[in-house]
This record gives structure tokens, sequence and C-alpha cells, in this order.
């Protein structure tokens, strides 16, 4: 029966996809109000130093995050392929060697930053008058890291093992204690950036205790037990080599945060870093359908690969491809037709709406190619073809926009950041579908077997 419930070479495509997309993407939704209900908040304080000193966190965030996916996007699959052979044992060993490495790369992060964090924040773009606010939330939240990254990290144990609606309550519990706590510490506690990052940590705190306890019961499929934590360097280099694709990702994603605060701080100063806050607020926000989408689609895209049912292939990237490009097509008017109102929700000061509507509309214009690498970076990591997914990856943000953002504004100022944004999108977007059509979806047409016509 389990094994009929996901067999997706029989029946829709579009239906197979959506049911694994839409639990995905409501997840990834609720996990993204972590940091964006606490810039909404921090954008009410008078001023915008507290939100552009928040801002100036998010590399690190970003980089925390890339270690807890290197664990849990390589671990999990690891799991579940030796659960599929029957190797259960071996399987819970991969599990204990991911939660060991998630807790070193923990306080190796935690130790490197704290004592790094002042010449680390000039160099993300602080200013004498935002460093205080960066360092009082950068502080509180390198505290709780290995919190952090065992609710990150160890999550996707959780959903691979089939309890999809386990690992969504996990997100939601810490999101529902973070979106409660936020005020009550920032406003009525008086407590300002410390509060908002304080709340995060707790809120985190909850979601890896909640992990913890489901994967050491026997309610786990895969339990989690000491005597697999000791590391083994061949399971070590199976964990990192699989997870490697999404940290890079998360790393170049933070190398770009860096380089676009440290010139808008150059030549825009703090009123500029506080805008590019804004903006990949709403990026982070808007984003999350298209990967769900992508994410979902995945499973689905590589079984019927792996069953030589091409013409499904096929059926599923045009799927995902024309949602994805019907999404930011909608999204796309409601940037260009309201920026003001999407600013608006996390700052009102004038100064900050005024220099910021024409800001996103150019960093949002060429939106709609950004998806397309979205989608088609989402069939090459189907196929298990990542030194695909990852060079357009490493082509968009660290060949093409991270020089562009600090050439561009040589000539053009502040505006030559979003305008190097745009551009990034347009070349990495066309390029990534245009190599997907010529080497994946072409070929497959053409190779199409009377198997696959006959599973239509």
């Amino acid at each position: 029966m389990i094994q009929e419930e996901h067999d997706f070479s029989r029946g829709s495509i579009p239906r197979n996809i959506l049911s694994l997309a839409l639990p995905m993407t409501a997840a990834q939704l609720i996990n993204v109000l972590y940091s964006v209900v606490d810039r909404i908040y921090l954008g009410q304080l008078p001023g915008h130093l507290a939100l552009t000193g928040l801002g100036l966190t998010m590399p690190i965030v970003s980089i925390v995050m890339g270690f807890a996916n290197l664990c849990g996007t390589g671990g999990a699959p690891l799991c579940s392929i030796h659960r599929g052979k029957g190797e259960v044992e071996e399987a819970e060993r991969v599990m204990g060697n991911a939660f060991t490495l998630l807790l070193l790369f923990g306080a190796v992060i935690t130790g490197a930053f704290l004592l790094l964090k002042r010449p680390l924040l000039y160099l993300f773009g602080a200013s004498d008058a935002t460093y205080p606010y960066a360092e009082a939330y950068m502080t509180i939240y390198l505290l709780g890291t290995v919190l952090v990254m065992i609710g990150l990290g160890m999550n996707p144990f959780i959903t691979s093992q089939g309890f999809g609606k386990i690992g969504m309550m996990t997100v939601g519990l810490g999101a529902i204690i973070n979106i409660i706590l936020d005020p009550i510490l920032i406003f009525a506690a008086g407590m300002g950036v410390q509060g908002a990052a304080l709340a995060t940590v707790i809120a985190q705190g909850c979601s890896a205790a909640w992990v913890l306890g489901f994967l050491a019961s026997q309610r786990a499929v895969l339990r989690l037990r000491l005597k697999n934590m000791a590391l083994r360097a061949v399971r070590v280099k199976a964990i990192v080599t699989l997870g490697l694709s999404g940290f890079f990702m998360n790393l170049t994603n933070s190398l770009v945060q860096v380089v676009c605060n440290a010139t808008l701080q150059f030549y825009g100063g703090d009123l500029y870093v506080g805008i590019m806050t804004i903006i990949n607020s709403l990026r982070e926000v808007f984003f999350m359908p298209v990967q769900g989408l992508t994410n979902g689609a995945q499973p689905v895209t590589g079984y019927n690969y792996g069953a030589g049912a091409y013409e499904r292939v096929r059926t599923s990237i045009r799927f995902s491809v024309a949602v994805t490009v019907g999404y930011a097509a909608a999204f796309w008017v409601v940037a260009m037709l309201f920026p003001g109102a999407l600013i608006r929700i996390f700052n009102q000061e004038p100064e900050v709406i005024a220099a910021g509507v024409p800001a996103l509309r150019i960093y949002f214009c060429l939106f709609i190619p950004m998806s397309l690498q979205m989608a088609g970076q989402g069939v090459f990591v189907s196929l298990g073809r990542s030194r695909q997914a990852i060079f357009f990856s490493l082509l968009r943000k660290a060949i093409i926009n991270a020089p562009l953002t600090v050439l561009l504004p040589i000539w053009m100022g502040t505006t030559g950041v979003f305008v190097a944004e745009a551009a990034s999108q347009l070349i990495g977007g066309m390029s990534c579908i245009l190599t997907m059509y010529a080497t994946v979806y072409r070929p497959l047409g053409q190779s199409g077997s009377a198997h696959a016509e006959g599973l239509e």
C-alpha cells in the first residue's frame, strides 16, 4: 500500500507534484517567518537603524543555515537510501553522525564568529551608528547557534521517514512562539534588537527540543541513539558530499549579501543598507512558493526518470515551469504596481519609502527569468545533476552578481547595486533554463520510448 501511495509513475503529474509541493511550501513559508517577523517588528521602531543593524547579520544567518543544510540535506537522503535497502542500523548511524557534525559545526561557528564579530560586521557594511544594533542581535543569536542548527538540520530526518506533518509542526511550533515572544520582548520588555534575537533563539530551542524528543522516541522509524554518534570518516564524507549543493547555495547567497551591504554602505549609507534588508525580506517571502514548487517536483521528476518514463518527466518539467512563471508574473505585477505598500509592511519612514520604491522596482523587474533559474536548477537536482545546479547558482551570484555589484556603482551609485541583481537574474535565469532545455528536456523527447508512452 505504501509503495503504491508513493508510486509517482501513476496518476496525474500535476496532482503528484502539488501533493508534495503544497505542504513543503507551507513549511518553508512558516520557517521564513522567523527572520521576517523580526524585521517587521524592528521596522516599527523610530528611524531605520535597528532594521539596518538586523540586516547586517543576515550573512551570518545564511552561513548558519548553510551548515545546517549541509548535515540535514546531506544525511537525510542517505538515511532513506539505507532504509530502502533494509539497512536500518546503518541509517541510524548516518543520522547519529549527522547530529554530531551539527554539534561540532555549531560550536566552531559560535566561537569563531563571537571572536571576530566586530571586524566581520564592519566588513558586512556596519557603521558606528548601526554596529551596536547588529552586535546586540548577533551576540544573542550566536549563543543559540547550536539550538538553531539542531532544529533546522535534524528536521529533514523526520520528514524523510514519512512524517511530513510532524516536520511541519516542528517549524510551526517555533514560528508561533517567535511571533508571540517578539512584541513582548521587543516592546513590552523594552529589549529592542536583543528581544528579537532572544525570541528567535527561544523559538528555535523549542523546535530543537521537539525534534530531538521525537527522534529519540519509539514513534520514530529511525531513532537517534548515543551509540551511533561516534564519527566515521566514510559516513562523514558521504553526508558532506551530498549536502554540498545546498551549502554552496547558502554560502554564495551570504557572499552576495556581504558585497551588497558593503557597497551600499559606501555609496548610500545606512539608509540603503536598510532598504536592501527590506527587499531581501520580500525576496525570501515571495521566493518560497517557487522553491516549494520546485522541491515538490523533484521526487516526481526523479522517480519517473529512474523508471524510464521520459515523457512523464517532460510533463513534470513543463508543469513546473508553467506554474513557476505564472506565479512569478503575478508577483511581478504586484511589485511593479504597489512597491510602496510592500515597503510599508516593514517601515513607514518617508525617506525609506522614497528611496526604496525605485530600488525595489529595479531589483524585481526581471523576477520572471529568476524563477526560470529556480525551475531549471530543480530539474538538474531531481536528476542527480548537482554539478549543474551548483554551477548556475555560482554563475548568477558569485560570477555575475558580486562583480557587477562592485563595478556598476562606480558609474551608477547605489542604483548600480540593484541593476546588478536584475542583470544577474536575466543572464543566470535564461542561461540555466536554456541549458536545461538543450541538455535534458529536448534529449528526453528524442529518446522517448514506447514504455514511456504507455504510462500516459
